[in-house]
């Protein structure tokens, strides 16, 4: 099944009107022959359906329009914070393969004063790809300080460094292996094996969508997959309706959206197969996977309703088209911002979490994985990306909706400040000893850097931080306790910071 058949299943309350929003009846098809969906969804996969219908529907999540629950007390979803949350939906701008930290938001100005000495042994590091003889590569763009915060960042992004007053910059970030797809799956699901879901899915499951006819977790992807494979998007162990719906930059945003038959013949359809799936999850020990087909099929169904206009940005203003870079002349930048301005209709409509892909303009899944030629292929990077993700911070915040949404930059890893020989087409390699990421909005402190790398950038020195402290940020600011977030699999509790993860609140305002 594919993800463009995500979906979670409706209220049975409703059975009259348009059949998208009730005609469904299974009543006399479900587990026990006279259930109702909610019924089957309490049952199955121990209740845990019905925790996401429950969310899907604003029942129990932060975006219905009562906090009212239909008949299950508030310690159902003990991962809930008393507290009104900071923040409702994320952003995620995913910059695949790795953007150089010492280029960006760390400068250091003894790379140049010493470039081409050789690192030495002291500065080895399993963390990094790296070796005595390699020497220091100094940065080819100049640093200023921004806005009224003063913060570093490198005329790589004049766009960027327009809305620095916004950014909490993280200089500190330590990986486990300066590999991309052990990295990406770190940094998607909190273990660099993988087999385990994403966090899109994690809050899709917590929190579900604030819209019945969206998916929770949407991906904005460019048509390639990332080292690491789909498991950065899956769900895993969670409920097949958790995973992320992948809507496409270039031609179709997503299959099968304009129906080919008409909707009440559709509506048939889903409910002659839900009768059948049913019955056959009454044969099984295990009926979860059916039940999240079933979810599935129904929220692609819905999203027919919704996500064409969503995705057809034709009526945006010119003033917002040019803001983000629509119409640029580069084909890369245009699927980009594309994709950012998709982003933020997509949390205005209610989607928990939505992640941006980088396109790719060389064949490489890794973007910004300048071995060589960094001078040139990480300008190419930045002005496919500086602009849209510039323009979603402001855009967000002319809408008075940064507040409430969490944008994310992040890449994987940083990259070497060192090279095997300097040169006009010398590259950066993998590095995870010390690297940059940044949040922006809901809730998260402006115009900060926190953390810090020694003098060449090398390693992390001061206040050192890993995946699982962003990950248990972002819950914290969702409304969510990482610690109680729990999913039961294979005879543990499992959660999306496992047994690691800190609030970082010195990030917060």
């Amino acid at each position: 099944m594919t993800q463009i058949e995500s979906s979670h299943l409706q209220s049975e309350d409703s059975r009259t009107g348009d059949p998208r929003t009730g005609g469904m009846s299974l009543s006399g098809a479900s587990l026990s022959g006279r259930s109702t969906r909610r019924d089957v969804l309490r049952s199955a996969s121990a209740g845990f359906g019905w925790l996401a219908l429950s969310g899907l529907l604003g029942e129990r999540g932060f975006g219905g329009d009562s906090p009212e629950t239909i008949d299950s007390p508030d310690s159902a979803r003990p991962f809930l914070r008393p507290q009104p949350p900071p923040a409702r939906n994320v952003i995620f701008c995913f910059m695949d393969g790795g953007p150089s930290h010492v280029d960006t938001f760390d400068p250091k100005p003894m790379l140049r004063q010493r470039e081409g000495e050789a690192i030495g042994e002291s500065a080895v590091s399993k963390l990094s790809q790296s070796a005595a003889g390699r020497v220091w590569l100094g940065s080819p763009w100049e640093f200023r300080q921004r806005g009224d915060s003063g913060l570093w960042v490198s005329d790589l992004f004049p766009h960027i460094a327009g809305v620095a007053d916004r950014l909490c910059v993280v200089r500190s970030m330590v990986g486990q292996l300066p590999l991309h797809g052990q990295q990406n799956l770190l940094l998607h699901t909190g273990r660099i094996l993988g087999q385990a879901p994403s966090v899109g899915a994690w809050v899709s499951y917590g929190l579900g969508s604030e819209n019945q006819n969206l998916p929770g977790y949407v991906v904005l992807n460019n048509d390639w997959v990332p080292n690491g494979g789909l498991e950065n998007f899956g769900s895993s162990y969670l409920p097949a309706s958790c995973q992320a719906t992948m809507v496409r930059a270039q031609g179709v945003p997503v299959d099968n959206m304009t129906p080919a038959v008409g909707i009440q013949t559709q509506r048939r359809l889903l409910d002659l197969v839900a009768r059948q799936d049913q019955r056959f999850a009454g044969d099984v020990s295990d009926p979860a996977a059916i039940e999240g087909a079933i979810q599935n099929y129904e929220t692609a169904f819905r999203m027919q309703s919704e996500l064409p206009e969503l995705a057809d940005i034709s009526n945006e203003p010119a003033s917002i088209r040019e803001l983000y870079g629509v119409d640029s002349e580069d084909q890369h930048q245009r699927f980009y911002a594309t994709q950012a301005l998709r982003a933020r209709r997509l949390v205005e409509a209610g989607v928990r979490f939505v992640e941006i892909t980088c396109p790719s303009f060389d064949g490489n899944n890794s973007p910004w994985d300048q071995h060589g030629q960094l001078k040139r292929d990480h300008e190419k990077n930045a002005r496919i990306t500086d602009q849209s993700v510039a323009a979603l911070i402001h855009d967000l915040d002319q809408r008075g909706l940064l507040d409430q949404t969490i944008v994310l930059w992040a890449g994987e890893m940083g990259r070497t400040p060192h090279t095997p020989a300097v040169s006009p087409t010398c590259g950066r390699d993998h590095h995870v000893n010390g690297y940059c990421l940044f949040m922006a909005g809901g809730g998260f402190r402006g115009g900060m850097a926190y953390g810090e790398t020694d003098e060449f950038g090398n390693a992390a020195v001061a206040d050192p931080v890993d995946i699982h402290d962003v990950h248990a940020t972002l819950l914290h600011q969702l409304g969510v306790d990482h610690t109680q977030l729990t999913f039961r699999h294979g005879g543990r509790d499992h959660r999306l910071t496992d047994v690691h993860g800190r609030v970082m609140r010195d990030w917060l305002s």
